[in-house]
């Protein structure tokens, strides 16, 4: 009789806090924001780096060329390889740059007065390549370097030739490239970093709830009527707990699939990647971030508790936030390769069992269990404290 008691005061104390929580627009508000903006920055972030990566080649590349007279076959190579060329006359320095930065020109080749004395006579001609590094056009600035040494080694084997000499000489060795990465641990790789971040509502989910009927309450002197009531300390604080922690695992999963659904949706092959998580896999990693979403919701309740106005837990719990993005970050910056412990750390666990599932690595029990443990242990054991701190008058009268 007494557990199904303990059970109907929990039920109330859960429906009271979770209703008021579907009533507050600022904690629904919050939860559609971070359900909807990891995964939608990713997808555009991956779109667009797909986008640039397979428009055709040298797809608008404007090359200004000063003194390009003296080079006639150099600008019908550059013409005839869909560069657009732009004959300039004499331009200081300054004008140069001031084009750049402009973004009116890929790059800027200057030739030297001498240029075609200087080809003529078998000597150095010295092109001058003006470029600006800030802007995003690296690979086409690649591309045009690539045209003038190849069109100088060009140059250079035909004169070899006409003394006799064979143009192989220059080139004593020939070397071949191999790439041994798969698509799925190059995906891994490259989304890696952006993997981590999905984590993070766990945290900003239930932040506006935990605040709320701690800190909040208690400035509306409502949480003293609710201690008033025949309910326990541990029961009172569970079910705020819970409250909190269901809005959490609600906005998480739907985060995640709404970004297995981007990333299952976009083209990533064309980029040499792939995403090779299936819905099996992605259920398992929602089921192993649960506990997350409750070790989240534990420490909000702990710290906010601890806090003597609503302001002050805002602040602090901001700060509390970021802390669990820190251990990947370290990983991330010392390149650490995947180890056991690695899902022993509350959050750090949750990304690692999701990069080495896009890596393609098969999911194994310890894993998953580590992950699970990793975030349930010390939310009980937080709440076990809040609980027993709930006892504490001074916490009531925010003293």
């Amino acid at each position: 009789m007494k557990p199904s008691r303990m059970k109907s005061k929990f039920s109330v104390v859960f429906l009271k806090e979770f209703t008021e929580h579907l009533r507050d627009r600022r904690s629904l508000m919050m939860l559609g924001l971070f359900v909807i903006m990891y995964p939608v920055m990713m997808g555009y972030m991956l779109h667009h780096m797909i986008e640039r990566a397979t428009k055709p080649e040298r797809e608008g590349m404007e090359v200004a060329v000063i003194n390009g007279t003296q080079a006639p076959t150099l600008m019908t190579q550059l013409q005839q390889k869909n560069v657009t060329v732009t004959h300039k006359g004499p331009m200081s320095d300054e004008a140069i740059t001031k084009l750049l930065r402009d973004r009116k020109a890929v790059v800027v080749l200057r030739l030297e007065d001498k240029y075609s004395e200087h080809y003529q006579d078998m000597r150095p001609a010295r092109i001058e390549l003006w470029y600006d590094s800030a802007s995003d056009d690296s690979p086409r600035q690649r591309d045009i370097e690539e045209m003038l040494n190849n069109y100088s080694s060009g140059i250079a084997g035909a004169r070899l030739l006409a003394h006799g000499v064979s143009p192989a000489t220059l080139a004593p060795v020939k070397l071949q490239r191999y790439d041994t990465g798969s698509n799925a641990s190059r995906s891994a790789a490259i989304i890696g970093a952006m993997l981590g971040i999905l984590f993070l509502p766990a945290f900003l989910c239930c932040l506006s709830a935990s605040v709320d009927s701690t800190a909040g309450e208690r400035e509306r002197r409502s949480l003293e009527v609710l201690m008033a009531q025949p309910v326990s300390r541990f029961t009172l604080v569970s079910g705020k707990w819970v409250a909190a922690a269901v809005l959490s695992i609600v906005g998480l999963s739907l985060e995640l699939g709404l970004a297995h659904a981007a990333l299952s949706w976009l083209p990533l092959e064309e980029v040499g990647m792939s995403w090779r998580v299936t819905s099996g896999d992605l259920a398992i990693v929602c089921m192993a971030a649960a506990p997350l979403c409750l070790f989240a919701a534990a420490a909000q309740i702990a710290l906010a508790m601890n806090s003597k106005s609503y302001k002050e837990a805002q602040s602090v719990l901001s700060i509390f936030t970021l802390l669990p993005l820190l251990p990947g970050l370290a990983v991330s910056v010392m390149e650490l390769e995947t180890s056991t412990w690695m899902y022993m750390v509350p959050m750090l666990s949750n990304q690692t069992l999701l990069r080495e599932l896009a890596k393609g690595q098969a999911m194994t029990l310890l894993p998953v269990t580590l992950t699970f443990l990793s975030s349930l242990l010390p939310a009980l054991a937080i709440i076990a404290f809040a609980s027993w701190r709930m006892k504490s008058e001074r916490y009531v009268l925010a003293v």
